[in-house]
């Protein structure tokens, strides 16, 4: 089995991005899946060219797309992505859309298909905080976790896709007060164990993972 894995250039004025940072670290084997990883552009409409493309090259039987969420304590599993671009900033080829669908033809919504609450688990087994998150924002993330699982619905496709948040990590946070940040090691192992946890032929575990706001 194949899984691709891609992360974002830096976005927002920062030097790095931790999600393309730890694609580095990644080995070309973890558990039953060869890993192919690719950057994305923090461009709305070119993260999307840039992702088709891969599927349609590389056919991956799994897809983890990974983002960057500065001020987020834990690695979040994201449940949920939503049809609508609205960008508090723009991004990086300077465009800014405000309350746009993402496909006029989607659903309102679409769910991760992923194993998110095991693969939460998996990392919390690893003496990472982790949890589920039920917003990915509205920026480029949501836009790439939203026409990723559109094409995956659109191709009624086998596939299993989603998303991961991570924090910043240290070095982004020297000149930030009281920001939370993770080492870049420690989110390298809580994305390997994360994978592990994927059995795309077995349903998800059922555990609390819900939120009161």
């Amino acid at each position: 089995m194949k899984i691709l894995v891609t992360g974002f250039e830096a976005f927002g004025g920062e030097k790095i991005n931790p999600s393309s940072e730890v694609l580095k670290l990644l080995p070309n084997r973890i558990s039953n899946f060869e890993v192919v990883t690719k950057e994305i552009p923090t461009v709305f409409r070119r993260s999307l060219t840039t992702l088709f493309q891969v599927l349609d090259d590389e056919k991956p039987d799994v897809i983890l797309c990974i983002g960057q969420a500065g001020g987020r304590r834990e690695i979040t599993l994201e449940r949920v992505a939503i049809n609508i671009d609205d960008a508090r900033i723009p991004d990086n080829e300077g465009y800014q859309p405000i309350d746009e669908k993402i496909f006029a033809d989607g659903e309102n919504a679409y769910f991760s298909n992923l194993p998110i609450k095991s693969m939460v688990e998996a990392i919390r087994k690893k003496g990472l905080e982790a949890m589920v998150s039920n917003s990915a924002g509205t920026y480029v993330c949501n836009h790439l976790m939203y026409g990723l699982l559109y094409y995956i619905n659109q191709k009624n496709s086998k596939q299993i896709g989603g998303f991961i948040h991570i924090p910043f990590i240290h070095e982004q946070v020297i000149d930030k007060v009281n920001v939370a940040a993770m080492d870049l090691q420690d989110i390298s192992k809580g994305i390997i164990a994360a994978i592990e946890a994927i059995n795309i032929n077995q349903e998800d575990i059922k555990v609390t993972g819900g939120s009161i706001y």
